[in-house]
Formats: C-alpha cells, structure tokens, sequence
C-alpha cells in the first residue's frame, strides 16, 4: 500500500520524498517514528543507521521490527561492502520498508574506522558497486545521501564526478547535506554546524541532472523556506526537502505539512488530536514491558512556544524516566499543559 502511494505522488507530479525527516541517531527510532506519523501522513520518515555488522550478526528484529502505520518508511544502512549491503537490502524488503537508503554522509571517527559514511565519497566506484549489488537484490528504490564534499575535496566539480558515477549505476534519488563534511578536527556535532551550507551546489546538481530525484538537507526550520527551495525561488526547483533537528525538536512543525507541500485538504491535527492518537500507542508499548521515558523523550518539544509547554516538558522529565513509570505520567503532563492553556484564554 505505501508502495502504491508512493507511485501515485510521482505519477501526479509530487516526489515522494518532496519533504522527508532525517535518519538521526539514538531519535528516529520507531517510537518517535510512530509520534511523527501522527503528524503527517505523507512526510517520509527514516530509520537511524543500521550498520550491515549489526544485521548480519545482531539482532535482526530489535533493529528491523516497526508499525505498520510508520509507512512510508526507509531503512538507512550504514557500510561499504557490496555483498553485505546487498544482503541488509533484501532483509529490508523482507521486513516490508519502502526504500534502503545508503549513508554516505556520516563523519563520525567510528564510522570512518568502519570504511563508511562520509569517507566513502572520496571512492565513488565503491559506492556505485554497493548500488549496484543493492539494486540486484531488492526491488526496493536504493538511494544514497551524502555531503556536498569532504575535507579538502571542496568544488563542484568534485560533487558532479561523485553524483555522475552514482546515478550511472542506477541510482536516481540523491539526498545531499549542502555542507562538507570535516573528516579531521571537527566532531560530528560540529560537523552538523561549522560547515557553511551551499545550496547554490545543490540546485547545481538538480540543473545538471534534471532527472534525478534531488533532496537538499542541512538547516531546514520552515515549512516556508521548504516552499521555496521545491519551488526554485532561488534557483533550479528541488524535489524535495529533508528537516532534520528541527523536527525533533519542535515536531509541531510538520502537522502543516500534508496540507502545504503535498495539497492534502485533510484537516490539521491539532496537538490534542496527536496525543489523543499516541497514547493508546503508548498504553500497548507499556503492556509489552517498554519503559515509559523510551516514548516521552520524543514528544517534549510538542507543545514548544505555547503555554504550558515548559510544564508540560519538565513533569515528563522529572516523572517518566522513574521506575514503573505508568500512563498517568503522560496524562498528567497533558493536564499541566491544557490548564495553563486555559488560564491564559
């Protein structure tokens, strides 16, 4: 079904990746994944990286297992072995997501130490070998994410040979962070912030390949700044937008988003809708012996900017992460929240 819905907004026109959530890790796990779908109906959400080690040794099902309602869904995997990539991609059809994503844009020590992420964008044959062998064993879309450049290797010329030999393997959907990635002297941390973003080499490589799919990320806040950068109102139209930190933090943001980027006239839940729909969720989690303070650490930016947001925040940090932690937590943050709400009206 997701599959489906995904070939009707390409057939109308809409990328389904026209505006997606970024793969973050130890955030986007399916707690959070479940909260943001409430949200939205159509954003595209991503699994934290998996790393093929962990899959092919781990435990499958901790790393794989997701609802249902999470659709459409992508598994991000993190490594740099043509066989192994291959044999995480038909684990990810097996296991019912929508898309494999190939990360290429992590500039973590660890990861470099693996031979993955953001260092793999210095050997582009590498990375099209992976497509390729990923391509042969799913019918799953396989789509890479990376930087605009790493270290030294800073042009765009350099992103062009990069994104050249990529897509001449087949791969047709392209996720770029418009930053460098530092892979000596900057932690991952400062690598989301320090880089200057370049979307000016983005819109680059969506008019030099005009039919490729190409998502931009890096420093998206707004739905409105999401509206110019698809519409092109600063250069070539991208197909879609990829928010990030701002979404886990402030997830309020994307209730707007069905309606203003994919002409959806479904009504705007509000967050008493959303958390009308997550506790039952939460209820179900807590019966299967899931901590409480495993799904409340993902929602304590819901009612960011409003009254009562900051009650709301505090009761479930100071109460959730206790131990048999129970439902009346929750209902009794949303009390806090909807009285200070009231007394303000």
């Amino acid at each position: 079904m997701a599959g489906n819905s995904a070939r009707q907004q390409h057939a109308s026109g809409i990328s389904p990746h026209r505006f997606c959530v970024a793969p973050m890790l130890d955030w986007t796990d399916r707690h959070e994944r479940y909260f943001l779908r409430l949200l939205s109906r159509h954003a595209r959400l991503y699994t934290e990286m998996v790393t093929t080690g962990a899959l092919m040794h781990g435990d499958i099902k901790r790393h794989l297992q997701f609802d249902q309602a999470e659709h459409p869904l992508a598994l991000q995997l993190g490594g740099s072995d043509p066989a192994a990539l291959a044999h995480c991609a038909e684990l990810a059809e097996q296991w019912g997501y929508d898309e494999v994503n190939l990360n290429i844009g992590c500039p973590s020590d660890r990861v470099q130490s693996g031979k993955f992420g953001a260092c793999l964008m210095a050997e582009p044959d590498l990375v099209a070998a992976c497509v390729t062998a990923m391509q042969a064993a799913t019918t799953l879309p396989v789509t890479v994410k990376s930087r605009i450049g790493i270290d030294d290797k800073d042009s765009d010329e350099f992103l062009q040979r990069f994104v050249d030999t990529v897509a001449s393997a087949g791969c047709r959907t392209f996720i770029i962070h418009a930053r460098i990635a530092v892979l000596q002297g900057l932690s991952p941390k400062q690598n989301r912030d320090v880089p200057p973003l370049n979307y000016p080499r983005v819109r680059g490589i969506k008019q030099r390949y005009p039919e490729l799919d190409i998502i931009i990320n890096g420093g998206i806040t707004g739905l409105e700044q999401s509206r110019q950068l698809l519409d092109g109102a600063h250069g070539s139209a991208l197909d879609g937008v990829m928010m990030g930190r701002e979404a886990y933090h402030n997830p309020y943001v994307l209730a707007q988003v069905d309606q203003q980027l994919f002409k959806d006239e479904t009504a705007v839940p509000s967050r008493g809708d959303i958390m009308s729909a997550y506790l039952p969720y939460v209820e179900t989690e807590l019966a299967q012996g899931t901590p409480l303070q495993h799904m409340t650490r993902h929602i304590l930016g819901l009612f960011k900017g409003q009254n009562g947001g900051r009650l709301f925040r505090r009761h479930l940090s100071e109460n959730a992460y206790r131990k048999n932690a129970g439902i009346n937590v929750l209902t009794d943050a949303l009390a806090l929240a909807d009285a200070s709400i009231e007394s303000t009206c």
